[in-house]
């Protein structure tokens, strides 16, 4: 999944003051994804989803034999035109990550989708979800050219208020579509961001 000599992520400061140690990069390739990072991409994913995150894991527990291939996917598709990978580290440990995925089929490709986005549950209440939502934004508008994002929430976890203090519009939903267990059953939230707002 990764070069022998991995070239660095891009390396940005944040803007939304999750706190002066918290810095921002992006990877669109991946050989930008060193052994290291990818190592503790797993293991906050397997944090997070355990914890009770909805991150792509509906059912906890998970280790790294569920999410290890999904994450090498996801590394696979990055690319200067198409999916890019935004972490937050702060203190040297990674805080969280996200995924902007495009789609090349031209009939779409104005549009962008976030995947998986997440904060490891030692940085919670920081703003780290904010910064990487607000690089997502940017990368999305001044560097790929999007139009519009799109997303699925998990229902009752308070993520429409999350998305909406970003300017996320809520489109739709999917009634009772996520059967987390059989007395837990779901909607899935769909929204919508435009690229030319301010969130």
């Amino acid at each position: 999944m990764t070069s022998s000599a991995p070239a660095p992520a891009s390396r940005t400061r944040s803007t939304a003051s999750p706190g002066p140690s918290v810095l921002l990069a992006r990877a669109a390739t991946p050989g930008e994804v060193p052994p290291g990072l990818r190592r503790r991409l797993i293991d906050c994913w397997i944090v997070v989803t355990n914890a009770g995150g909805a991150a792509g894991f509906p059912f906890p527990p998970v280790g790294e034999a569920e999410v290890a291939p999904v994450l090498d996917r996801l590394l696979a598709r990055l690319a200067p035109d198409g999916h890019r990978l935004i972490t937050a580290t702060a203190g040297g440990a990674l805080a969280g990550w996200v995924v902007l995925g495009r789609d090349q089929d031209p009939l779409v490709a104005h549009w962008g989708t976030v995947h998986h986005l997440q904060t490891h549950p030692d940085f919670r209440g920081r703003g780290i979800g904010t910064a990487l939502m607000r690089e997502l934004h940017r990368v999305a508008r001044d560097e790929l050219g999007l139009d519009h994002l799109r997303l699925a929430a998990r229902g009752g976890e308070c993520l429409e208020s999350f998305y909406s203090a970003l300017g996320w519009h809520e489109t739709g939903r999917w009634p009772n579509a996520l059967r987390l267990r059989p007395d837990d059953t779901r909607d899935e939230v769909l929204m919508r961001y435009d690229c030319g707002s301010a969130g």
